[in-house]
């Protein structure tokens, strides 16, 4: 019988993301980033008692283009969705995918010792993940 190599999300995770204020614009948080291939931003905390936030660009295109708003007049706390669902990233990969499938995620916030240290994707999981499964 073969063991599985077990592939920890740490391992595939992007480490480098985009971290906003909710009181940042639309237009002002677009300007400023500049890890696009996540195709989301983090929403800070305000206070330790708050939750980390996230808007995918998918969110920015329903609630902002689609609706023709002007970016420079809605503050990316108007269309987050807050609190986010974060992942360990000691968390086996696998595991990570059925939560992904159960909430119907496509990307999230990686954290460890309740600060976030990466972000993660179905993409990072097949093409990374499925990779190093394969070695």
């Amino acid at each position: 019988m073969s063991v599985k190599k077990i592939i920890r999300v740490s391992e595939i995770m992007k480490k480098k993301f985009d971290i906003v204020e909710g009181i940042t614009t639309v237009s002002e948080a677009l300007d400023k980033m500049t890890h696009i291939e996540n195709k989301s931003l983090i929403v800070n905390k305000r206070n330790d008692d708050d939750e980390y936030g996230i808007v995918l660009l998918a969110d920015i295109a329903r609630n902002v283009l689609a609706k023709d708003r002007a970016p420079e007049r809605v503050n990316i706390y108007e269309i987050m969705s807050k609190p986010v669902i974060t992942v360990e990233a000691n968390m086996d990969i696998r595991y990570c995918a059925r939560l992904f499938a159960k909430f119907k995620l496509t990307r999230a916030p990686v954290v460890e010792d309740g600060k976030i240290v990466g972000m993660v994707s179905y993409t990072d999981m097949v093409l990374k993940g499925m990779a190093g499964r394969m070695d």
